[in-house]
């Protein structure tokens, strides 16, 4: 490994933006705008048989998952607490 790359990983590392913690309302925002997006590709996909629409809606759909069950366990936790 070159001092080229290793500078290039550390500069990555050290130049993003700290992560926000979304709330779960954040989320539930997220997947309506994610819902939103994928509509048009969803009527190209089925009405018009475009593929690449298709690729499009199944990744939206992984998407939709991985934010549901971020939601889901964020729920199960509060109500738990709540207790």
């Amino acid at each position: 490994m070159g001092p080229g790359q290793a500078l290039e990983y550390n500069t990555i590392l050290l130049s993003g933006p700290m992560p926000i913690k979304k709330t779960s309302m954040d989320k539930f925002k997220q997947v309506q705008e994610v819902i939103a997006s994928v509509e048009a590709d969803v009527a190209k996909f089925y009405d018009g048989g475009n593929a690449a629409a298709g690729t499009r809606v199944r990744k939206a759909m992984q998407d939709l998952k991985v934010l549901a069950q971020e939601i889901r366990a964020e729920v199960t936790e509060k109500k738990n607490t709540a207790k």
